[in-house]
C-alpha cells in the first residue's frame, strides 16, 4: 500500500516506512501549501491512500472516491486517554 501523508504527518514518514509502507509526503510531492482538492486529486492520480487530520480533504476524498484515513482530534484524544488510564496516572 502506498501512502500520501498530508503536511501535518510528514514527520511520521520514517515510522510508516519501518512498518512496510511506501510513503510520500505532501512536501515530497511538491504539494506544500497546496489546497485540499489538489492534494486529494494527487492521491487519486497516483493511487495513494491519503492520511490526514483535516476534515475537508477527508470529505473531498470520500466524494471523489479516493481512499483516505481521517485521524480526527477526537481519535487522538481517546487514544491518549486510553494510554493514561492503562498506565494508572
Amino acid at each position: 500500500m502506498k501512502l500520501l501523508l498530508d503536511e501535518m504527518y510528514a514527520g511520521l514518514k520514517e515510522y510508516f516506512e519501518a512498518l512496510g509502507y511506501e510513503v510520500q509526503t505532501a512536501q515530497d510531492s511538491g504539494l506544500k501549501g497546496a489546497n485540499d482538492r489538489e492534494i486529494v486529486e494527487f492521491a487519486a492520480e497516483y493511487k495513494l491512500l491519503l492520511v490526514t487530520e483535516d476534515q475537508k480533504p477527508a470529505e473531498l476524498a470520500k466524494i471523489l472516491g479516493v481512499k483516505c484515513v481521517f485521524v480526527s482530534n477526537l481519535m487522538i484524544a481517546k487514544l491518549v486517554d486510553e494510554k493514561i488510564r492503562e498506565q494508572g496516572f
